[in-house]
């Protein structure tokens, strides 16, 4: 038996459980929260979530070390790994077999964007696509029953798709004192 298929099995359990502490009123809306700080002479972004961390960078022509992707190419990566998380839940709900799954995410970034001449040009990654490879034995239909039913469940996927409010402020502090040498 594929790891996989063991690991859908488990993952359905996990599932119905969860289901049950929904129906229970034991599981509710959660506070999602990461942070992200610019460091030192390098400017890369550490960004953590929970107990984990996560290092963003840019590329050398843009004053980066290349020592992590970039934000637009994390984004690409998060939608990608939803899609591929959505795709085993919905899997395990359905009883669906997977023996292997991979999703290629591809969008196209215009670094122009805002200068001289482009400056109706997005500044955001756009035409994101994805490709989701699967293995499985299930007859096709399943398969786009599976899809479907990815494409309403995948966060993601439905916050990339629907417009959402989001409020920023700026918080003024203190500069940190340099020490005189």
């Amino acid at each position: 038996m594929s790891t996989l298929i063991a690991y859908l099995a488990q993952k359905r359990r996990a599932l119905l459980d969860r289901r049950a502490r929904i129906s229970l009123g034991e599981l509710g809306p959660l506070t999602l929260k990461a942070t992200a700080t610019a460091e030192g002479r390098s400017g890369i972004r550490r960004i953590r979530v929970r107990d984990f961390q996560v290092i963003t960078d840019s590329p050398p022509d843009f004053a980066g070390y290349d020592l992590g992707p970039s934000s637009p190419e994390l984004q690409l990566g998060v939608l990608g790994s939803c899609l591929n998380h959505s795709f085993l839940i919905q899997a395990a709900a359905l009883e669906v077999p997977i023996e292997s799954i991979e999703v290629e995410v591809e969008a196209t970034i215009d670094p122009r964007a805002l200068s001289a001449g482009f400056e109706t040009t997005p500044v955001y990654p756009k035409n994101i696509s994805y490709v989701v490879k699967i293995a499985s034995s299930a007859p096709e239909a399943r398969i786009d029953e599976l899809r479907a039913a990815v494409e309403r469940a995948c966060p993601i996927l439905n916050l990339l798709r629907n417009p959402q409010t989001i409020v920023g402020r700026v918080a003024l502090t203190s500069p940190i004192a340099v020490a005189a040498e």
